[in-house]
């Protein structure tokens, strides 16, 4: 029964963040990134707060010690204000997806950087892996001039494999955090705002121009941040299995496709498919790599 708990949140969180693709690219339409960052992210702090004081956890906040603070401070400053300006900037730039798959290209580079930074060895798996995710965004990035849609931004391609390289710090240095998982998180969000909303005063503005870009913002705080991470974590949580459930986070870009087609209107290229199977069997290989060391002795 537990184990079916946990599979339930999974999925469900599975389908929030299925829907995020396709809700960034609505809401940039009504308002800039900087704006929408700011309003998801105030959202999901208002979210990820009511869940502390209902669950009674709240208190936990005022314990750390100063360099703790500190420490989620630095953490809130790389996600979600440096990660998702730069990942909403790409979904700017680009169509979804491109930008969408390109995102799940962090698996790779967070082996990539534990090499250094966890002393980690380079093995031949992990280059292959890595040659083989990275030929996915030559692929999908790759516009003949006759494609439709053929305009590529290359700085948007950039941005959104740049951004991996701040999610996989972030998760390196997460690792060290001993506090409960979402008041964890509530303190990334909450150190994060000054920053988001000294961007937003220095290159944008917070007047909502329309009203439909702020729903839009509210939609991305609820199912991007807030509540998914509340039904992720309890999804790990409730599970004996958690490698198990870990591993239905890579159904979101096969079902974020169906959104960004059926939604967005966006033909879905065949060289979408193409670049999407090398990134996802680049990760399928380094996942099932680095399970065998666990598992076998």
């Amino acid at each position: 029964m537990k184990n079916s708990y946990g599979l339930i949140l999974g999925l469900l969180t599975v389908l929030f963040w299925s829907t995020s693709a396709t809700a960034f690219k609505i809401t940039l339409r009504y308002m800039d990134v900087l704006q929408l960052l700011f309003y998801a992210v105030i959202t999901a702090t208002l979210i990820l707060s009511a869940h502390l004081l209902i669950t009674k956890k709240f208190r936990h906040i005022f314990t750390l010690k100063p360099g703790e603070y500190g420490f989620y401070l630095v953490l809130g400053f790389l996600n979600p204000f440096v990660y998702y300006w730069m990942a909403v900037k790409a979904y700017d730039l680009l169509p979804a997806q491109i930008v969408q798959p390109i995102n799940y290209t962090w698996v790779i580079t967070l082996s990539l950087l534990s090499i250094p930074l966890l002393k980690q060895r380079f093995s031949k798996v992990q280059i292959a892996a890595s040659l083989i995710c990275y030929a996915g965004v030559v692929v999908l990035s790759y516009r003949s001039s006759n494609a439709p849609g053929s305009e590529i931004d290359y700085f948007g391609v950039f941005l959104a494999v740049s951004c991996t390289i701040i999610w996989a710090f972030y998760w390196i240095y997460n690792v060290r955090s001993k506090q409960d998982p979402i008041v964890a998180i509530f303190l990334n969000f909450f150190f994060s705002i000054p920053f988001i909303g000294l961007a937003c005063f220095s290159f944008s503005s917070f007047e909502i121009k329309q009203i439909e870009g702020l729903y839009g913002a509210v939609w991305i705080g609820c199912f991007e941040f807030g509540f998914a991470f509340i039904t992720w974590i309890g999804a790990l949580r409730s599970s004996s299995n958690t490698h198990g459930v870990a591993n239905l986070i890579f159904l979101t870009p096969f079902i974020s496709l169906i959104f960004i087609h059926t939604v967005l209107g966006e033909e879905i290229l065949t060289q979408t498919y193409m670049g999407f199977m090398l990134i996802i069997s680049g990760i399928v290989l380094q996942k099932y790599f680095s399970y065998r060391k666990r598992v076998l002795p």
